[in-house]
């Protein structure tokens, strides 16, 4: 006999009603779903995110009072492991970007199917992500004017180039790379400004986004030449996990 699945709690927040109830309604079909809040803003959102802490929050990325990029930036300042998926019919790229720099763990736009966004609760919740590769690459591709594919990324970069951007995506500062390579920081600027050259991209806000869609293909043999005494520090973007492409 199998074991129940654990309940997943969550906090729900869009400022239009229909939506908001609709996904309620689908999240509430499922048993190992707990909907401990619905909230018509930003402000409300943030609120009921403090005050129950639950596992996932779903948040339109465009409300009023706050938007969902200023909620999630709320959850990290305030220390909480809530984990945020943005749901979004009309994002711009800048948002989308910006949600995977600030550490959101999905996305997912409001016409995909509904039994969709309960798989989404689920591989969150389970330590994964949820970033479909055709949204962020075509956000990539409108914001920086490229389109890189995992495969010529791979190709692209040297395997320390891509210890570089792995290391960099998991929220850590040039010294903090530096550190965990065994290298200098002037070393690191060198290798980023290639690393940004290459890729055609222009800022660490747009590295990052690429590279967590394509991280399964930065992965291999990424730890040569880490120091194994060094601990690295609560990433507060992206993770380790493999990404859930829908």
């Amino acid at each position: 006999m199998n074991s129940p699945r654990p309940t997943i709690s969550i906090v729900l927040a869009d400022d239009h009603p229909v939506v908001l109830h609709g996904m309620a309604g689908i999240l509430r079909a499922q048993p190992d779903i707990n909907v401990v809040a619905l909230c018509g803003d930003g402000i409300a959102a943030a609120e009921a995110i403090r005050r129950f802490v639950p596992d996932i929050a779903v948040l339109d990325i465009s409300m009023p009072g706050l938007n969902g990029l200023d909620v999630l930036s709320r959850i990290t300042s305030d220390g909480l492991a809530t984990k945020v998926i943005f749901l979004s019919a009309t994002a711009t790229d800048a948002q989308i970007l910006t949600a995977i720099t600030r550490g959101a763990k999905g996305i997912m736009l409001k016409d995909i199917a509904p039994e969709s966004l309960a798989d989404c609760v689920r591989q969150v919740a389970g330590g994964r992500e949820w970033f479909p590769a055709d949204v962020v690459d075509a956000a990539m591709e409108r914001e920086t004017g490229r389109r890189v594919q995992s495969k010529q990324l791979v190709q692209t970069l040297t395997p320390r180039e891509r210890q570089v951007v792995v290391s960099l995506c998991e929220g850590n500062s040039n010294k903090m790379i530096a550190r965990r390579l065994n290298l200098t920081e002037g070393t690191v600027k060198v290798h980023l400004s290639n690393i940004y050259n290459k890729l055609g991209v222009a800022n660490r806000t747009a590295l990052t986004a690429l590279t967590i869609v394509h991280r399964d293909q930065l992965d291999p043999g990424i730890s040569d030449g880490f120091d194994p005494d060094w601990k690295a520090p609560d990433a507060s973007i992206g993770a380790s996990d493999p990404i859930q492409n829908k």
